[in-house]
């Protein structure tokens, strides 16, 4: 699959926009599931918008997309909600300064302090991608101190654990959530075409967000019990790909392929 090469219909007035997190969800389920799914968008793209919401940085995703044949995405809210981008149709990225201004005014240059602070922490081993405004940790449970969380917070910032093994300090108040919303307000898509979906904790603030969104079939336990109760969420029995076709089919956003 190649990157947008062809003029299409701005994403805020195509018929459905999909805003997907990847590992487990996009990238989640059958090598069949995937298929139909990623064949489905690129048959479509005149009506079909796609942003991946996700935990990676853009260059990584950019690097998935040519080396996995995934459909390339026209936007990306990357590293946790700290950057939004525009992807380019030679398929480099830019980042949207009038939507990261705030994260980074809300991130202060602490990428210091808060290496400094978590140092040496038990559980925690510090990632070595040096991201522009969070910093990441992979965490050991069965060691990992739970007193990172007050180091963090003394610091103004916010702390994510998901899928019990990633540790992320984020801005405070910036986390997928907040930064799709404010990715689909910035590009006047109508909120009632867009649909996204996740499948673990770093997902819970977009998939709360109010926008559409699914819970593939796959999600982490602890997310499916914290969106307990939220109707803007539909939990869908398919994992991954198929999740997300089950849900577009569900809640009417879309036309899906026949025997999806």
């Amino acid at each position: 699959m190649n990157v947008h090469t062809e003029p299409r219909p701005a994403i805020a007035a195509r018929r459905f926009t999909l805003a997907t997190d990847l590992d487990g969800t996009f990238l989640g389920g059958s090598d069949v599931d995937r298929a139909t799914l990623y064949g489905w968008i690129e048959q479509n793209r005149d009506a079909v918008g796609l942003i991946f919401v996700t935990g990676r940085d853009p260059e990584f995703i950019m690097e998935m997309c040519r080396e996995r044949g995934l459909p390339w995405p026209e936007y990306v809210v990357g590293d946790v909600g700290t950057t939004i981008a525009e992807v380019k149709p030679d398929g480099s990225i830019a980042p949207i300064e009038a939507l990261e201004e705030d994260i980074a005014q809300r991130w202060g240059d602490k990428g210091g302090d808060v290496r400094a602070a978590l140092d040496g922490h038990p559980g925690l081993a510090l990632q070595p991608t040096d991201f522009r405004y969070r910093v990441s940790y992979d965490l050991t449970p069965s060691s990992y101190d739970a007193t990172a969380e007050a180091r963090v917070e003394a610091l103004g910032l916010d702390w994510l654990i998901s899928d019990n093994r990633f540790f992320d300090v984020l801005p405070k108040g910036v986390s997928k959530g907040p930064s799709i919303r404010r990715l689909v307000e910035h590009l006047g898509i109508p909120e009632g075409r867009v649909l996204c979906a996740g499948d673990t904790l770093n997902d819970l603030s977009m998939l709360a967000s109010g926008l559409n969104a699914v819970a593939v079939g796959n999600s982490e336990p602890l997310l499916v019990h914290q969106l307990d109760g939220v109707d803007s969420v539909y939990h869908a029995k398919a994992h991954g790909a198929a999740g997300i076709l089950e849900a577009i089919d569900a809640l009417s956003l879309h036309d899906i392929p026949k025997g999806a």
